[in-house]
């Protein structure tokens, strides 16, 4: 990263850029429109889906194309639109599916879970989000779909959740990870309760990103990226400047180029502080 300003900024949400009442921080706010206002582009790029960025961006008065679902979509908040979508097909969910329940067995088995683009961000969660039968939800919610796991598994999906309430997301990760070969899906974890996440072969928030930085005339090292859990780190690896926050996962904050000395409360804002 040069000693120039950035020209496209883009933070992961939950735990990075905003608190635990899903707030941003006034001073990371102002830092943030002080950027936009100096010319450089800002971005979500987070594992949530179109449908949950919304209440966040609501909070910055802003609307920028962002990266969601880890990387498979790039959504443009302003217009509605999937700019770019990236599925898993249904051969693959079905191979990953099987190797998790196999994996999983003597842990209490495999609960499946699928996101899929639709064409807007406002369309329904029991399209967008649909649940197995013995799916035990990470968090709560009465909107999505509950369909048998072959028809979970039978279309398309910008993301496969595999869901352990017994085991921590680390390590059903490290079961389930090396039984996947890279050429078939990319695996990777946000929360720490029992959750992982699968998407196409090279899917991660750098690809999301770099899309990102191309459509400004951007280069890797013109970008400043935050983040603070294992899906963040092809983005931190791949960004000019990488951050990871005081609350980072270890293996996160070791392929950082920084790491705050706090949280997202102020640690966003003291790094940007540097230009704006």
């Amino acid at each position: 990263m040069s000693a120039e300003q950035p020209l496209l900024i883009c933070s992961d949400v939950d735990g990075t850029l905003i608190d635990d009442r899903e707030r941003i921080p006034m001073d990371v706010r102002h830092a943030i429109r002080s950027a936009v206002s100096a010319g450089t582009v800002f971005a979500l790029a987070t594992g949530r889906p179109p449908r949950w960025i919304h209440p966040v961006l609501k909070q910055l008065e802003l609307a920028p194309v962002c990266v969601c679902a880890n990387g498979a979509i790039v959504y443009d908040a302003a217009s509605d639109t999937m700019l770019d979508v990236c599925n898993l097909d249904p051969a693959a969910l079905r191979v990953i599916a099987a190797i998790a329940k196999d994996v999983l067995a003597p842990f209490g088995g495999a609960g499946f879970a699928v996101e899929r683009s639709g064409s807007s961000a406002w369309a329904p969660e029991k399209e967008l989000f649909l649940v197995s039968p013995n799916y035990v939800p990470a968090w709560f919610s009465e909107e999505n779909g509950m369909v048998p796991e072959a028809e979970l598994l039978g279309e398309p999906a910008i993301k496969l959740l595999i869901r352990n309430e017994h085991l921590t997301s680390a390590r059903i990760y490290e079961l389930i990870a090396p039984r996947v070969s890279p050429d078939i899906a990319h695996l990777t974890f946000s929360v720490p309760d029992g959750l992982i996440e699968v998407a196409a072969p090279g899917v991660t928030k750098a690809r999301g990103t770099s899309y990102l930085a191309a459509a400004i005339g951007a280069e890797a090292k013109d970008v400043v990226a935050f983040g603070d859990m294992p899906n963040d780190i092809e983005m931190l690896q791949w960004a000019g400047l990488g951050v990871a926050m005081g609350n980072a996962r270890p293996e996160v904050k070791a392929v950082a180029d920084i790491v705050t000395e706090s949280n997202n409360e102020g640690g966003i804002a003291r790094v940007l502080g540097q230009w704006f």
